[in-house]
């Protein structure tokens, strides 16, 4: 059961990460609209990759959870205080 929770972690929190850290870092940068949309989702993959990474390096499967959940809501928060 941890395995299938350390694969589901990976998948679904690397993918709930790097979605909400892409729409983040393209409101962010400074640069035209094109070039901070593509910046952000070359750089979405290089966090997808870290994050299952992680998924399968960590020790607890409660830290994966944790962290793969509450970095993109930390994200999310960032983008509603933005506007």
């Amino acid at each position: 059961m941890p395995l299938v929770a350390r694969i589901a972690a990976a998948i679904f929190g690397g993918y709930a990460c790097s979605a909400v850290f892409c729409v983040a870092l393209a409101r962010l940068l400074p640069l035209s609209k094109a070039d901070s949309t593509l910046t952000a989702m070359m750089s979405s993959f290089v966090l997808y990759a870290v994050a299952v990474i992680y998924a399968f390096g960590a020790t607890s499967v409660w830290r994966v959870w944790g962290l793969l959940a509450g970095l993109p809501l930390l994200c999310y928060a960032l983008l509603q205080l933005l506007g």
